[in-house]
């Protein structure tokens, strides 16, 4: 999700899992564009700093580099030197749906040249050590559903290691509902299948197993949305002691305003972003969206959020 999940949200949001002992399996950064050369390493470590720490975050989360692009050596040559790197495995986007990026023939239109996608994944599969995995990530089709047969067929003969479909097409964007049905037609592949779109709480992703016959899900807009979900779905009868109150989560979007970024102007449009997806998952970011949405004054920001701690009475995990 670029823009979205950066460093700093993820490491927030991994920490966060694994204090209410459910972590990520792993992570995928935001996608890394590739169009003319092979990228600098400065470029790498930038999108995915996690690459000097073991490419973990501090909560010992995996983070697989996500790339990008159309030019299948280009690709491949990226993706062979973020293995130098230390990435544990590569990512390829073919599923992104922004206008700019698919104007670029990156992303989503590439599921309309299932020839292209093949050659891609395949030339990235040869270029990496045998060890590191290769994914892809896709949309059910562009414009429609129509090449499904043909987008199967290039990820079976591809060589990817697993494959993530976000269950809507291009088109339907991210409107709901998901397709999750439409994801059953890939399980003849020989490699793991992860569903992800729309899911928001546990009986969202019971359903989605069910549908798209997979057990792997992944988890975008909803576990920004509400950052405790991957422990919600873990555990259907989950009790407080694994949920993230506001009061707790408070701290947390402390800590984001705290972090780095490149100045306070950015930092506040990221984290009222944040702030707005969380207004769907707990009430009082909309009160606290209310108080600061014209604020740009990062300090008031945080003494706003401070003194919706001392209104509750507490500075604990709960």
């Amino acid at each position: 999700m670029e823009g979205l999940t950066d460093p700093l949200m993820r490491q927030i949001l991994t920490q966060i899992a694994t204090d209410l002992g459910r972590p990520y399996d792993w992570s995928v950064s935001e996608f890394i564009r590739v169009t003319q050369h092979v990228l600098p390493a400065h470029v790498f470590y930038k999108y995915v700093p996690e690459l000097l720490t073991a490419s973990k975050t501090a909560s010992n989360t995996p983070i697989h580099v996500q790339l990008l692009g159309s030019d299948a050596q280009l690709m491949a040559e990226n993706a062979a030197y973020a293995a130098e790197l230390g990435a544990p495995a590569i990512d390829i986007n073919f599923g992104c749906p922004a206008k700019t990026v698919n104007s670029h023939r990156g992303g989503s239109v590439l599921l309309d040249e299932p020839e292209v996608m093949y050659e891609i994944i395949h030339a990235v599969r040869r270029a990496v050590p045998d060890d590191i995995p290769v994914s892809a990530k896709i949309r059910l089709g562009y414009t429609d559903t129509s090449r499904m047969d043909d987008i199967r067929g290039a990820i079976e003969a591809s060589g990817a290691d697993w494959l993530t479909i976000h269950a809507r097409t291009k088109t339907q964007g991210y409107k709901p509902p998901a397709y999750w049905d439409k994801i059953l037609a890939f399980n003849s592949l020989p490699i793991p299948v992860i569903a992800n779109g729309e899911i928001w709480q546990h009986s969202h992703a019971a359903q989605c197993m069910a549908q798209a016959g997979t057990q792997h899900l992944m988890l975008g807009r909803g576990a920004v949305t509400r950052p405790d979900l991957v422990a919600r779905i873990d555990t259907p009868d989950i009790d407080d002691t694994r949920t993230l109150s506001w009061q707790a989560l408070v701290p947390h979007q402390i800590a984001f305003l705290q972090g780095e970024a490149k100045n306070d102007t950015v930092l506040i449009g990221r984290y009222k972003q944040w702030l707005g997806m969380l207004s769907k998952g707990y009430p009082e970011a909309q009160t606290i969206w209310n108080d600061i949405k014209r604020e740009k004054n990062k300090a008031a920001i945080i003494a706003a959020l401070q003194n919706t701690l001392r209104a509750h009475g507490s500075l604990t995990m709960a």
